[in-house]
């Protein structure tokens, strides 16, 4: 089978796609016939040899996989054969593998999925997971307006959709003219400049001077800094990731200069969820379920072939790609 393989950490070049073995499932497995395959910012970290959870090299790497059941192993039902179903690393014990034609997992780890979702629309569905995940990082307090930073890519434009389902108006921001009409056809209700000088008095300008109930950053940096100062009272940054790096800042003393808002900041990540297989497996069956009934839909899609594995890196290394970025085999 052709599958990617990263040999050692390097930039989008050290992924080589590569002949080998199928793989056979062992007792308790099933082997899945790739249909889709998604690529997002931990493959990015993987690639590059930063991850927390980096699996050991060489590595086929990839963290979700939709295709078919075309084989079970002993003591799995046979029912499975012909199923489609969704495979995300965070089920497995190595957070790699899916790119490839083909993978063998545990029987257990995969989801089985309604004949009503495409399945290039169900490689988003881990960051739909995610992003209920994030939805309930504020304690329950109500949401009923979210900013989200960068607001083109994967994780943003599910969360964007996933907020009007819930109600809330999203703003967004930019730095690309080229990717306006993208995301505001994805429903980003306000998009303002990606200026972080200018976002917190753009924020209190389109909320009424109220602030936002919660923003969601990935860039980290001044972005950060950034999301704080828009915060209505009783709002959270919800940080999932530093692409620009640490803040200058210092984020206490930024908190407690706005000691009257009362605000929260919070870092996440789905590897707290490692250990609690009831909740993060509730949180997908809850995606699944959203997706199947029309409630989320999945955002348009930049679609590549797997042997594209390089542009698909280097898309994401630029911040060029909109939406969740799928290979197809």
């Amino acid at each position: 089978m052709r599958a990617i393989q990263i040999f050692q950490p390097g930039g989008p070049e050290v992924l080589t796609e590569v002949d080998v073995p199928t793989p056979e499932p062992a007792a308790g497995e099933v082997r899945v016939k790739a249909e889709a395959i998604g690529i997002g910012r931990p493959d990015v970290l993987v690639r590059k040899g930063v991850y927390k959870w980096m699996p050991p090299l060489p590595v086929i790497p990839g963290s979700e996989m939709v295709g078919m059941v075309d084989a079970v192993g002993s003591g799995v039902d046979a029912s499975l054969k012909g199923q489609r179903v969704l495979v995300s690393a965070r089920e497995l014990k190595i957070r790699a593998g899916c790119c490839a034609e083909y993978i063998c997992v545990p029987a257990q780890a995969v989801y089985v999925l309604p004949e009503t979702i495409d399945p290039v629309d169900a490689a988003s569905l881990p960051n739909l997971q995610f992003a209920n995940a994030i939805w309930m990082c504020n304690g329950g307090l109500p949401i009923e307006s979210i900013l989200i930073p960068g607001a083109s890519g994967g994780v943003a434009t599910i969360l964007t959709r996933l907020a009007h389902h819930k109600n809330a108006r999203v703003i967004g921001t930019t730095s690309s003219v080229e990717k306006t009409r993208y995301i505001l056809e994805n429903g980003v209700d306000h998009l303002l400049s990606g200026n972080a000088d200018t976002l917190p008095s753009s924020v209190l300008e389109v909320t009424g001077g109220k602030g936002v109930d919660l923003a969601v950053d990935q860039l980290g940096g001044d972005s950060l800094i950034a999301c704080l100062r828009s915060l209505a009272p009783m709002g959270m940054v919800v940080s999932i990731n530093i692409i620009k790096g640490l803040p200058q800042e210092n984020l206490f003393q930024e908190m407690r200069t706005l000691l009257s808002r009362s605000l929260a900041i919070r870092t996440f990540s789905m590897h707290t969820l490692d250990d609690d297989a009831v909740q993060r497996r509730g949180l997908m069956a809850q995606a699944i379920e959203q997706m199947a009934r029309g409630d989320v839909k999945a955002p348009q899609a930049t679609v590549l072939r797997m042997s594209e594995i390089q542009l698909a890196h280097q898309m994401l290394d630029a911040g060029t790609s909109t939406g969740k970025i799928v290979l197809k085999p």
